[in-house]
C-alpha cells in the first residue's frame, strides 16, 4: 500500500477521531488518503489556531490531540501552540510535511530543518526516513505524548516517502501501567505529614487527573489539611469542600499566600514550578516539602523536597492515605490528623472576598462582577478557557471550580491567542458541555479569524471579550514596577457586533452590567458561535495591588 495510506491506518489504530490544521502541497498524499478514513479533518484558518485546538482537545480527553501543517511557514506557524501544549503538559502530536528527500541536502524551496526547530519544544521530534518505519514512529509518538508527564511530539513526513510503497501494517497499541511510588518514600512522607503542626496541600496540574483528584480529596479528609490549588489545579478539590482554600497565584500579599508562608509543611501534588514560583511562598527554604508527582522535584533553591514520592500520582496518594489510616488504627485514634475548622476563618474570608462585588452595577464592569455572573451561568462540568492578559489574573483568583479540567489556562507558556481557538477543540472534544472563552481584546484578535471555522462547523462556542483597548496585563505590571508609569500600550477595536455579523454569527456589546446574564443565556442558545463584548474597568487592577499589599490576616 501507499505509505500515506499506512500512516492513516496507524492513526486509526490509535483511536484518532479528529485532526486540526491546514494542508499544503507537500502533504497532499496524506490528505487524499485521509479522505477514505473516518477521521475528521477540521480545516482551520491559521495553523497556530489549529495547534491550540489540538492542545485543548488533548487536555480534556487525555488522548493526544493532532494538528497538521505543511513545511516551511506551515510548520513555523504551529510552533507556538506546540510549545504551549508541551509546557502545560497536554498530549499533542504535530504532523508536518517536508520536501522530497532528494533535495533536503541543499538550499531549496521552503526547505528548513524543522525537526531541529521543534526539538526544544517537544518530548520527541522525528522525520520518517523510510516508509516501513511509519508504524513504529506513530506508536512511539503516541506513547511518548501520552505518557506522564504528557507533552508534544512532532512527526515529519517527506513528500516522496508519503507516496512510496510499503507492506507494513499498523502496530496495535497496548496500555502500559504507570510505576507506583516507592514504599520507603511513602513512609518518610507520612512521617513528615503526621508531625506537621501547620501543613497545607498545594495541588497543581498533575492533580486534576480523575484518579488523582479522588485520592487528593481523600487525603484532605483523613488529614484535615486544607488544599490550595494553582491556576492549573482548579477543580482538583471542589470549591464547596470545606478543605478547599481556593487559588494561590497573585504575586502579591494575598490571603492564601500569607497562609502558605506561615505553613511548616507543604505537600505538593502534581505541582510544576512553571505554575507558580516557589520563591513566592518558600523564600528562605523554611518549610518541609513532600513532593508527590510523576517526576522527581525540579532543582530550585527555594524548592528543596525532603522526600520525593515519585510515580503515578493517584497511586502515591493512595499509598500515603493507606499508611496514615494504618498508623491511626494502630494508635487507636479516630478522626483526621488536623482540625480543618482551624482554616474556616481563612476560607470564609477568601469566600467573602470572592463575592464582594457580586451586586455591583457599575459600568464599565468590574472584573469581579463579570466572573461572579459567569460562575452563575456555567454548570459544574461546563468549561471556561482563559486567554492571557489582565483578565487571566482575575480569573485565576475569582473563578473557582467544582470539577477538574473545567478551567483551562495557558500558564506554563502563557500564550496570548490560546483561548478562543482552544474552545473550538474543547467543543469538539466535549460537545455536550457549554464552552466559554474569556479573552482580552488584544489576545482575541490574534486568532479571531477562526470564528469562521466555528461558524462553518456550527459549533456553539461563546467568546467573551474584555474590552479596554490596551495590553492590560503589561500595563498593570509596568505600573506596579515603575510607580504607576507605563509605555504606550493602547490600540483600536472594530465594532464587535458588526464584526460578528460579517462572519454570520451572533454578537453583542454590553451597555450596562445588568445585560450580562441575559447575553450569556442568549449566546448559548445559538446554533453556532457567539461573541460578547464587555467594556471592563481595569482601574480595579491597581486597586487590587494596593489592597493585597495591605493584607495582614491572622492565620
Amino acid at each position: 500500500m501507499k505509505a500515506s495510506d499506512l500512516f492513516v491506518k496507524c492513526l486509526e489504530k490509535e483511536g484518532v477521531t479528529h485532526i486540526f490544521g491546514i494542508p499544503g502541497e507537500e502533504n497532499a498524499d496524506f490528505m487524499i488518503s485521509l479522505m477514505d478514513s473516518k477521521i475528521k479533518f477540521v480545516l482551520c484558518r491559521h495553523e497556530q489556531a489549529a495547534s491550540f485546538m489540538a492542545d485543548v482537545y488533548g487536555r480534556l480527553t487525555g488522548r493526544a490531540g493532532l494538528c497538521l501543517g505543511t513545511l516551511g511557514p506551515g510548520a513555523t506557524n504551529l510552533v507556538t501552540g506546540v510549545a504551549d501544549a508541551n509546557m502545560d503538559r497536554a498530549p499533542l502530536i504535530c504532523l508536518i510535511g517536508q520536501a522530497d528527500t532528494e533535495r533536503l541536502h541543499k538550499e531549496s524551496h521552503q526547505n528548513m530543518d524543522s525537526v531541529s526547530m521543534f526539538k526544544p519544544i517537544t518530548k520527541w521530534a522525528q522525520t520518517v526516513h523510510h516508509p516501513d518505519n511509519i508504524p513504529e514512529i506513530i506508536r512511539k509518538a503516541f506513547k511518548v505524548a501520552e505518557t506522564e508527564k504528557p507533552g508534544a511530539v512532532l512527526i515529519e513526513l517527506p513528500e516522496d516517502l508519503a507516496e512510496a510503497q510499503t507492506k507494513n501494517k499498523p502496530i496495535t497499541p497496548e496500555k502500559s501501567r504507570r510505576p507506583g511510588a516507592d514504599h520507603k518514600a511513602v513512609s518518610q512522607a507520612v512521617d513528615i505529614i503526621m508531625k506537621a503542626k501547620n501543613p497545607l496541600i498545594l495541588a497543581g496540574n498533575g492533580a486534576v487527573r480523575k484518579r488523582a483528584s479522588e485520592q487528593l480529596k481523600r487525603l484532605a479528609k483523613i488529614t484535615g489539611i486544607g488544599v490550595v490549588n494553582t491556576f492549573m489545579g482548579k477543580g482538583a478539590i471542589p470549591r464547596s469542600d470545606e478543605h478547599c482554600l481556593f487559588t494561590v497565584g497573585l504575586q502579591g500579599k494575598d490571603h492564601i499566600l500569607v497562609a502558605m508562608r506561615d505553613a511548616d509543611v507543604i505537600i505538593s501534588v502534581g505541582y510544576d514550578l512553571v505554575e507558580y514560583a516557589p520563591s513566592f511562598w518558600n523564600k528562605g527554604r523554611a518549610k518541609n516539602i513532600v513532593h508527590v508527582d510523576f517526576w522527581p522535584a525540579e532543582i530550585d533553591k527555594d524548592y528543596e523536597a525532603n522526600v520525593d514520592v515519585v510515580g503515578d500520582v493517584a497511586d502515591g496518594l493512595w499509598q500515603i492515605n493507606e499508611e496514615i489510616a494504618k498508623r491511626r488504627r494502630k494508635a487507636k485514634k479516630k478522626g483526621p490528623l488536623n482540625k480543618i475548622s482551624k482554616r474556616a476563618a481563612l476560607r470564609n474570608t477568601i469566600h467573602s472576598d470572592l463575592e464582594r462585588e457580586k451586586n455591583s452595577k457599575s459600568f464599565p464592569m468590574k472584573p469581579q462582577k463579570v466572573l461572579y455572573d459567569v460562575r452563575q451561568a456555567l454548570g459544574p462540568d461546563d468549561i471556561l478557557l482563559s486567554d492571557v492578559g489582565a483578565h487571566k489574573m482575575w480569573i485565576s483568583r475569582y473563578y473557582q471550580c467544582d470539577t477538574p479540567n473545567t478551567c483551562l489556562i495557558s500558564n506554563g507558556f502563557c500564550t496570548m491567542g490560546f483561548a478562543f481557538p482552544g474552545s473550538i477543540g474543547g467543543k469538539i472534544a466535549m460537545p455536550e458541555r457549554k464552552i466559554l472563552s474569556i479573552n482580552g481584546d488584544a489576545g482575541f484578535f490574534m486568532n479571531a479569524q477562526d470564528i469562521e471555522t466555528a461558524v462553518r462547523y456550527k459549533l456553539n462556542v461563546v467568546a467573551m471579550i474584555w474590552m479596554d483597548g490596551e495590553y492590560g496585563l503589561i500595563k498593570w505590571k509596568q505600573q506596579n514596577s515603575f510607580n504607576g508609569k507605563h509605555c504606550e500600550l493602547g490600540f483600536g477595536n472594530p465594532d464587535l457586533e458588526m464584526w460578528a455579523k460579517s462572519y454570520g454569527c451572533w454578537g453583542k456589546t454590553l451597555t450596562k452590567a445588568s445585560e450580562l446574564p441575559g447575553a450569556l443565556e442568549e449566546a448559548f442558545k445559538q446554533e453556532g458561535p457567539a461573541v460578547i463584548g464587555v467594556p471592563i474597568d481595569y482601574s480595579e487592577n491597581m486597586k487590587m495591588s494596593r489592597r493585597l499589599g495591605q493584607i495582614e490576616f491572622p492565620i
